[in-house]
């Protein structure tokens, strides 16, 4: 946005440095006994066990069907064995394990995810506490979510009556569309669907939603401009990855010529990348994504950041089903997220791997209660799953 400033970079640096996990509630260190990945049915897991014996799983998203060999080689040998209340340092290590740096980037970071969220899950149990007590002060039971439409394909008109039918089924107050051809370098997915549903959006839907737009990275920075301006004009509340999500300094210029957010960043893999983008505004709201890019630990370290800078954090999720457990916990106890998380329906798919299942309702969806992530894997799809080796 205009008349952005720099932000100081000791104070990130500060920010980046604070520990997350509260070691202070535990009395002993917690010994990782195992780690390993399983699959049931379409599903895949990861289960981890303490010396003690206690368990932490969590459900991984569906990259687990072809990254299973590196998280066999490069990810689970190294955590066994080590205290799993130094898990701040523990992230940071993995980085240099086998030379780990070398694979930074979506498949490295998905894995180290998984095992964070079941290790989270484990020592919320052995503490007595929620993950989101875990890592910071809690701030809210009950997380909005903004109801996002994929589609490309279709015109403006049948856009609108989507974009209408997922505000009345869910009672989201935000919504998000797309526009763009999605990485296509300012080719639209047909003829002027994107100007055509700019223009009429805001009327259609009225002024009590927020209007969301994410074009996937599918303009160069003029034409990104441009469309931006429209936005501008025609009521449109934030505009996400207007240029292809390495394009920093596109990105930037965008930011700079127009007067609503910018957002980006779901498919940044480096902290320092983060902090480059929040010292130089290339964008007024973050996204990591808690799969793709690591997990809790790291993601609060760019809200961190983020907070600094004044900045809002929203997390992408990455999948619409898997991903809910860790957004909204995430969004229970960060003090600068952003007023809605991601909503891409499949949350009854939840049902058959979590018990008890998510809900939305109201625009909304409760933080699971209870130690840990607060839910429990399907017994069924336990007794059915199979090792990954």
């Amino acid at each position: 946005m205009t008349g952005a400033t720099l932000v100081d970079h000791s104070m990130l640096e500060a920010a980046l440095k604070r520990p997350v996990l509260k070691r202070s509630l535990f009395s002993s260190p917690v010994k990782i006994a195992s780690v390993e990945l399983f699959k049931s049915d379409k599903y895949h897991f990861v289960q981890v066990r303490s010396s003690d014996g206690v368990e932490g799983v969590a459900v991984t998203n569906r990259r687990a069907e072809y990254l299973y060999p590196l998280f066999n080689v490069q990810i689970a040998p190294f955590f066994k064995g080590k205290d799993a209340t130094k898990l701040d340092a523990l992230i940071d290590e993995l980085y240099l394990y086998k030379n780990n740096y070398k694979l930074s980037g979506l498949a490295l970071w998905c894995c180290q995810a998984w095992v964070e969220f079941a290790l989270l899950d484990m020592l919320g149990k052995i503490a007595g506490k929620s993950t989101g007590e875990l890592l910071g002060d809690i701030r809210q039971t009950e997380v909005k979510m903004y109801s996002a439409s994929g589609n490309r394909g279709n015109t403006p008109e049948e856009e609108i009556e989507v974009l209408k039918g997922k505000i009345e089924s869910s009672g989201a107050k935000a919504v998000k569309f797309k526009v763009g051809g999605r990485m296509r370098h300012n080719v639209d997915s047909r003829p002027g669907r994107s100007p055509g549903l700019i223009k009429i959006v805001r009327k259609a839907l009225g002024d009590d939603i927020s209007i969301w737009a994410d074009s996937n990275g599918s303009y160069d920075a003029t034409k990104g401009i441009e469309i931006g301006k429209m936005m501008e004009s025609y009521g449109i509340d934030m505009f996400e990855e207007p240029c292809p999500f390495d394009h920093l300094e596109a990105t930037k210029q965008v930011a700079d010529a127009i007067s609503i957010p910018v957002s980006g960043g779901e498919q940044e893999a480096s902290i320092y990348r983060f902090q480059w983008m929040i010292k130089n505004s290339v964008v007024q709201v973050v996204q990591p994504d808690l799969h793709y890019f690591g997990g809790f630990i790291r993601a609060t370290r760019v809200a961190r950041m983020a907070e600094v800078a004044g900045m809002k954090i929203i997390p992408h999720m990455s999948s619409g089903d898997t991903g809910y457990v860790e957004t909204i916990h995430f969004a229970s106890f960060t003090p600068n997220i952003g007023a809605y998380m991601e909503y891409k329906g499949g949350i009854d798919e939840t049902g058959k791997w979590y018990e008890p299942p998510l809900r939305f309702k109201n625009g909304a969806i409760n933080v699971p209660k209870g130690p840990g992530m607060g839910v429990q894997i399907n017994t069924k799809l336990l007794r059915r799953a199979t090792k990954m080796v």
